[in-house]
């Protein structure tokens, strides 16, 4: 009856963990996604007339949009020099700490950069990692490039690049992908915004006011009758046409193949927007179209590609997931960039294609501000080389125009999606394998009694495992979870901004998430004793320094426990003053108490100092179990009160634990266990070595005690005996 009743009891806990961990996920989703952004431009006229001297005048700024024109004064009076805008004006997109980054754009009449700089940024890999120079590096790059090209930002520099008067590459920060990805975004879709509105560009279109694509519109349409319509574009090329394309130039009979086999086919290409539902219905499986349907929102454009040939597109060297440079998309003279989605899709059968043909699919994000309801030019660049050490390049174009039909587009009035799909998309292998990782950990943290029952066995699995947390959850995806993370959320909630940005690290949000659930379930010892890449880096100076018989130290009971107070009041104290630290710099400074950054995320390439204090810290691991972990760490501190809310106590105690025996409390690291044998869950972190001495029947004193017993043997006087 007791055990029915415990196992009932056990469920309904269970039952109540999962309601609640599904509404603290619908909470951090509305989150993310519910609050708006504000706008936070700082510059003044004064401000800027010392930065841009005479002969340029800064005129009056705009009373529609918040830019100001710059002129150039001559003898012939003053003439349009450029138009001077804040990022965080017209696209305040939140970086990885939560605080947009603020840019000052310069661009002149043609849609030219003519500078980008930095007025303000608290990504936390510049502000007490890499420093601020790459990032001051990175910017300069865009002076001189056209919103007219296609911009690629790079940063594996073994790739080839082949830049020309259509495209530019610049060059990328390894280690800040995330921050460098936000930037770009947001000086594209400020300077679009400003050159649709102010440079004539699309009639003056802005993202916000265009055309959308009608859902409730679904015809079906035959291959021909999308050939038709215009909604699905043809254009077949052989290698003599290219040939002719080339006569008469330096690139001309430079194609041997071309020259072979004149009538063989150099591209076979069909192209078509299934973000239009009757194009889609009409051309993929209905397995596509679910697969299709998550990734594109309202505003959102796909293009199916459909390639054959020498020359298809994209490519047998492109890189899934990036941008195309076989396929490039103009409209109104401005480029704009699509990315891959690497979606698996399928054609209906029995369409007329080519039966080797190759699909691929990209996605145009709803800032780029691509009209639907306007024409489209697409580009195929085509280069040859002369030449074989410093070789000529010769380029030909060769041109597809698209429009959608009136009937299958509308007005709209829409706001700004977020583009944070294509991180996703990146990271899809190592997300996969992150949910392996914490499939296994969820596994065997439900069964902990199976888990330890043999000591051996688990003292493997817990190494390999954290191996795994250090070398993949640390070093390989960076996915370092980091008192941070909470600083940069508070700072977004308490300025009214979206809290978007975090889904630009989607192993972050990932691993929190998992940690959220765990919470409920087992406290702060799931993250903080198996998911922490710094605390599993502790723990393994700690296993090498009791190889090498260190010395291991212990505090009192009284002492240990004042001392585990710090890390509350170092929580209290960044908590504070991220609360009233709006620009976020003083905050920057405080969450210096973590190492993380300069272990993990930085591998110790950083200034003296830092290094230095991560170092000092693991030296004191090797002496104090888990030194940081347990007596400094913020992040911890937040996890240990947000633990106070689970619901299982998960760790199996006897009658006797305490009292009498104090087996484990003696033996355990983390000194987390009270005279009375009850377990301080808050000080906890899972590391499960109690569970292994409750089912040993070698280091259990009441288990030896129960086996003892049963071995004794009671000898009976025989009452009936004469002496």
């Amino acid at each position: 009856m007791m055990n029915r009743e415990h196992c009932l009891c056990v469920v309904a806990r269970c039952r109540r963990a999962f309601v609640l961990a599904l509404c603290l996920a619908a909470g951090v989703l509305a989150l993310l996604l519910g609050a708006s952004p504000v706008q936070a431009g700082v510059m003044s006229s004064a401000e800027l007339a010392r930065r841009f001297p005479a002969p340029l005048l800064v005129g009056e700024r705009d009373s529609e949009l918040p830019v100001w024109p710059l002129f150039r004064q001559g003898g012939g009076g003053s003439e349009l020099a450029a138009y001077v805008f804040e990022s965080a004006d017209l696209a305040p997109l939140p970086g990885f700490s939560g605080v947009p980054v603020n840019l000052l754009i310069a661009i002149d009449p043609s849609g030219r950069f003519i500078g980008v700089e930095v007025l303000s940024q608290h990504e936390p890999v510049f502000q007490y990692g890499l420093g601020e120079a790459p990032l001051f590096e990175f910017v300069k790059q865009y002076q001189g490039v056209s919103l007219k090209q296609n911009i690629s930002i790079e940063t594996n520099t073994r790739r080839a690049r082949h830049p020309d008067a259509s495209r530019v590459y610049i060059d990328g920060i390894s280690k800040a992908t995330v921050s460098v990805r936000i930037i770009n975004e947001s000086v594209l879709a400020a300077a679009l915004l400003v050159s649709r509105q102010k440079l004539g560009f699309g009639q003056a279109r802005a993202a916000g006011s265009m055309v959308r694509v009608r859902p409730e519109v679904l015809e079906a349409l035959t291959f021909q009758g999308l050939l038709d319509e215009g909604l699905l574009r043809h254009l077949r090329v052989s290698n003599g046409d290219m040939e002719r394309l080339y006569a008469g130039s330096e690139g001309a009979r430079l194609d041997e193949e071309a020259l072979r086999q004149p009538d063989h086919t150099f591209i076979d290409l069909y192209l078509a927007f299934v973000s239009v539902p009757s194009v889609a219905h009409s051309l993929l499986t209905p397995d596509s179209l679910r697969k299709l349907k998550p990734w594109i929102e309202e505003g959102d454009q796909a293009i199916l590609v459909i390639s054959s040939g020498r020359h298809r597109v994209p490519g047998d060297d492109f890189i899934r997931g990036g941008i195309p440079e076989r396929l490039l998309l103009r409209q109104d003279q401005l480029a704009i960039d699509m990315r891959d989605l690497d979606l698996d899709l399928k054609l209906l059968p029995g369409l007329p294609v080519p039966a080797d043909a190759s699909l691929t699919l990209f996605r145009v994000p709803a800032e780029a501000g691509l009209d639907p309801g306007a024409p489209f030019d697409f580009t195929l660049p085509v280069t040859r080389s002369k030449g074989q050490f410093y070789p000529e390049r010769i380029t030909r174009e060769l041109p597809l125009a698209y429009r959608i039909a009136p009937r299958f587009v509308s007005g709209w009035t829409a706001g700004k999606q977020e583009a944070w799909h294509g991180a996703w998309q990146e990271r899809r292998g190592d997300l996969l394998i992150l949910a392996i990782g914490l499939a296994v950990l969820a596994l065997a943290l439900s069964l902990p009694r199976r888990l330890s029952a043999h000591a051996r066995r688990f003292q493997w699995f817990r190494l390999a495992y954290l191996l795994f947390t250090l070398g993949f959850i640390g070093y390989h995806a960076q996915a370092q979870l980091s008192i941070v993370n909470l600083t940069g959320a508070l700072q977004a909630l308490v300025a009214g901004r979206s809290l978007s940005f975090l889904l630009f690290d989607p192993m972050t949000v990932a691993l929190w998430s998992f940690v959220l659930v765990s919470l409920l379930l087992w406290g702060r010892g799931t993250f903080c004793g198996w998911l922490c890449p710094f605390g599993a880096l502790q723990e393994l100076v700690g296993k090498l320094a009791r190889l090498c018989r260190v010395p291991q130290l212990k505090w009192r009971g009284a002492t240990d426990m004042r001392f585990k107070r710090v890390k509350y009041l170092a929580l209290a104290l960044v908590v504070i003053v991220a609360w009233l630290d709006g620009a976020g710099g003083k905050t920057d400074a405080l969450v210096e108490i973590e190492p993380f950054k300069t272990a993990i995320t930085l591998n110790f390439v950083r200034a003296w100092p830092y290094v230095a204090y991560a170092l000092a810290l693991l030296a004191a691991s090797a002496f104090v179990h888990k030194f940081f972990c347990r007596y400094l760490c913020p992040l911890g501190a937040s996890l240990a009160l947000l633990g106070r809310f689970r619901l299982l106590d998960w760790i199996p105690r006897r009658a006797e634990c305490g009292t009498p025996c104090q087996t484990c409390r003696h033996r355990c690291d983390y000194q987390a266990i009270e005279p009375d044998g009850a377990v301080v869950y808050a000080e906890c972190f899972q590391c499960m070595d109690c569970v292994v001495i409750h089912e040993s029947e070698q280091k259990c004193a009441p288990r030896l005690l129960e086996r003892k017993r049963a071995r004794t043997i009671t000898i009976h006087r025989d009452q009936g005996a004469v002496s």
